[in-house]
């Protein structure tokens, strides 16, 4: 299971803190999956990648309770941790940069710990996609629910492309591989 975190409505779309939105919308595109509401918690779709069953996801109970959507979805399906791959962004890398892990903390990104507190393990994969820290203002909240500048665009729709092709590689079963060359 694929999940990107955001926020749902028009008002937060082509935000920097929807970048895990933008991720699963290229993947559907990609992969010809349709995602459509399973309940009132996410969107989801089931499809193909890599050869592999998968199902895309988006929580649309807003990001600081997106725990809540991954969890049902985890329960319904009876999905383990290690079939969760949860992406999302991540103020502390450069516009455009991506981190995949296998464990670790939220670091303080609250979509994600809200993920942890829900699964109750910080043992699942995450494709944490950059997009950078605002120069000399304390309003990170402004920041992360801004649009990407002009400048920033390019970047974020090559990390996009690029968290795609590191997802395909993940299904794939070829974990390594994503973190060498993305890392």
């Amino acid at each position: 299971m694929i999940v990107g975190l955001g926020n749902p409505g028009d008002k937060y779309k082509d935000t920097r803190h929807n970048t895990g939105f933008l991720v699963i919308e290229k993947l559907a595109s990609y992969f010809s999956i349709k995602l459509k509401e399973e309940s009132r918690l996410y969107l989801a779709g089931k499809g193909k990648i890599a050869g592999e069953d998968v199902m895309l996801a988006k929580p649309v109970t807003y990001m600081n309770r997106s725990g809540e959507g991954v969890g049902e979805l985890m329960r319904y399906y009876k999905l383990s941790p290690s079939d969760l791959v949860l992406v999302y962004d991540d103020l502390d890398l450069e516009a455009g940069q991506l981190r995949i892990k296998t464990t670790g903390g939220s670091g303080g990104h609250r979509g994600c710990a809200s993920v942890v507190s829900s699964i109750g393990t910080e043992d699942f994969i995450r494709i944490r996609v950059g997009i950078g820290r605002p120069a000399g203002s304390p309003d990170v909240v402004g920041y992360v629910l801004s649009k990407f500048s002009r400048a920033e665009v390019p970047l974020i729709e090559t990390a996009v492309e690029s968290t795609v092709d590191a997802v395909r590689m993940i299904v794939g079963n070829d974990i390594i591989t994503a973190m060498n060359k993305y890392n």
